[in-house]
C-alpha cells in the first residue's frame, strides 16, 4: 500500500512525463526513475510504467487525431505490423543478448539530434517523400516496433526521423503518427506485463491521471507551437537519453 503523498507525487510525475512524451516521446526518462524512488522492484516499475505510459499516449493520439494530424487508414498496416513486431520483440528479448544496442542506441541518438540541429526547412510544412509509405511504413513499424518490445529507449525519436526523412512528414503531423505507432508498440508490451501480473495498480491509477491531462496538455502544445516546440524538444530528449543509455550503472 503506497502512501497517499507518494501517489500525489507520482500524479504530478505523471503529468510532466505525459507532456514531454506528447510532443517528444522520453517519457519513461522521468516516470520509471520515480517510480524506482517510490520503492518499486525494477520489474514492476517497468510494467507500471508501460501501464500509464499507454493511458497518456492515448490521450495523445486523440487529440492529435481529433486535430487532423493522424491519418488513421494510412497507418492500417503499420499498426498490424507495428504490434507483431512489438510482440515478437518482447519475446525475443529473452534469447537476444542486448549488450551491443546499449552502446549503438545512444550513437544512433546522437545522431538524431545533430540532424534535428542542422538539416534545413524542418518545418510543419510536408514535403516530398524519398519512400512509398504504403509499402515501407508497414515495414519501418514492424523494425521500430521490434526494437520497442526487444529494447526501447528512444522509440519516439525513431519514429518521428522515419517519418521526416523517409515520408516527408511535417514536423506535428510525424509528432501525431509516431504516437499512435508508438501506443500501439507499448501496448503490446503491456500485454505481456499485465498477464505476468507486474502492474503495481495503485502507481499505475495514480500516474495515469496525470499522464492524461499532460498527453492532453502536451498534444494541443505541439499542435499550437508546431515545430517550433518540437523541434527543440526532440533534440533535447534524445541527447538526454544518449546519455542516460552511456552512463546509466
Amino acid at each position: 500500500m503506497l502512501d497517499p503523498l507518494v501517489l500525489l507525487a507520482l500524479a504530478g510525475v505523471g503529468l510532466l512525463a505525459g507532456f514531454v512524451d506528447a510532443i517528444a516521446g522520453g517519457g519513461g526518462m522521468i516516470s520509471v526513475p520515480a517510480l524506482l524512488s517510490a520503492g518499486l522492484p525494477p520489474v514492476a516499475a517497468l510494467a507500471t510504467n508501460k501501464m500509464q505510459s499507454v493511458i497518456g499516449t492515448a490521450m495523445a493520439v486523440l487529440t492529435y487525431w481529433r486535430r487532423g494530424f493522424i491519418d488513421v487508414k494510412k497507418l492500417v498496416v503499420a499498426i498490424v505490423l507495428t504490434f507483431a513486431g512489438s510482440a515478437l520483440g518482447a519475446f525475443a528479448v529473452k534469447q537476444i543478448d542486448t549488450g551491443l544496442l546499449a552502446v549503438l542506441v545512444p550513437i544512433a541518438l546522437i545522431a538524431i539530434a545533430v540532424y534535428f540541429v542542422f538539416a534545413p526547412n524542418l518545418s510543419d510544412a510536408d514535403r516530398t517523400a524519398r519512400l512509398a509509405f504504403p509499402v515501407f511504413g508497414p515495414v519501418m513499424g514492424f523494425v521500430i516496433g521490434f526494437y520497442d518490445g526487444l529494447f526501447g529507449p528512444g522509440t519516439g525519436s525513431f519514429f518521428t526521423i522515419g517519418f521526416v526523412t523517409l515520408f516527408g512528414f511535417g514536423l506535428t503531423r510525424a509528432a501525431g503518427h509516431t504516437k499512435a505507432l508508438n501506443l500501439v508498440s507499448n501496448s503490446a508490451a503491456l500485454v505481456v506485463f499485465i498477464f505476468a501480473g507486474d502492474v503495481v495498480w495503485q502507481a499505475a491509477i495514480a500516474m495515469a491521471v496525470g499522464q492524461v491531462a499532460g498527453g492532453y496538455i502536451g498534444a494541443r502544445a505541439g499542435i499550437r507551437f508546431g515545430a517550433r516546440l518540437i523541434r527543440p524538444l526532440v533534440i533535447v530528449v534524445s541527447i538526454a537519453m544518449a546519455l542516460r543509455l552511456l552512463f546509466a550503472g
